[in-house]
């Protein structure tokens, strides 16, 4: 198998593994989602542009956009998956590095059922400048949300491209 293969077949994997983790809770909290006062839980949807700055030596500053489904299992936890594409710029003689990220992950409401915490983890899969690499994603973060809005601050650790990142994400989006 050659190495697009090899990713598109780890990229499909992740998102299938997501998805069947997303589907096995949905079934699981249905009873949690009925406990909570009629709330309906179901799915939302975001756009979103994010910019950032990068740490390291090869790279410096980040600017990308992402897709994030959201699964709300109950009024103050939701399941995430998101995907998109970042570009990492590179410094003087170091070429740029795009890659798609693919991120599971669990948000939690902490106050006022508008700020929110969350952590994500995936891998990001080099694309352009025939870098070939994959990298693990860790992403821990902090934000604000309303119905249509949500606005946040991640630390994204990036362990194999040698540069992480810290990343405003400005985001619009609605139920489904």
């Amino acid at each position: 198998m050659d190495e697009t293969m090899k990713r598109m077949f780890n990229l499909k994997s992740l998102l299938l593994s997501g998805l069947m983790l997303a589907g096995i809770t949905a079934t699981a909290q249905e009873t949690d989602v009925i406990r909570n006062d009629g709330y309906d839980g179901g799915f939302r949807l975001g756009f979103a542009v994010n910019g950032g700055v990068t740490t390291g030596d090869y790279f410096n500053w980040a600017l990308g956009g992402d897709v994030r489904l959201q699964y709300d299992m109950t009024k103050r936890t939701s399941l995430t998956l998101t995907t998109g594409f970042t570009n990492l710029f590179g410094d003087g003689e170091i070429r740029d590095l795009g890659f798609i990220p693919a991120k599971a992950g669990f948000k939690a409401f902490v106050w006022e059922d508008q700020f929110y915490v969350l952590g994500e983890v995936g891998a990001g899969f080099a694309v352009t400048n025939d870098y070939d690499e994959t990298t693990f994603l860790w992403a821990p973060g902090i934000g604000y949300a309303t119905d249509v809005i949500d606005i946040s601050v991640r630390y994204e650790g990036m362990n194999d491209f040698h540069a992480d990142q810290i990343a405003l994400r400005i985001a619009y989006g609605f139920k489904l």
